[in-house]
């Protein structure tokens, strides 16, 4: 018997995919942070399926909020090493 419920990746992807138009209209530059941010989603596929989130969309945002914080982490590590922090 095959699934009746889609995974979170396979509605991650098709929610990934609903975003095209958007992802289109940026300007370049803008459209590689798209992908790199929409990397997140796929990064953290396992966790969101796992909290079994009503709305996938809740998923997806943690998981690029996760990314973004990891990102700043690192900037702060690295400026706290060259003496720029304040």
């Amino acid at each position: 018997m095959g699934r009746t419920v889609p995974t979170y990746r396979n509605t991650a992807e098709s929610m990934i995919q609903s975003w095209n138009d958007f992802r289109r209209a940026l300007p370049k530059e803008d459209r590689d942070m798209f992908d790199h941010m929409v990397n997140g989603i796929r990064m953290h596929a396992s966790a969101s399926t796992y909290a079994m989130f009503n709305d996938p969309f809740e998923g997806a945002v943690l998981s690029m909020l996760l990314e973004q914080e990891k990102e700043l982490a690192a900037l702060r590590k690295a400026a706290s090493h060259e003496g720029l922090d304040h």
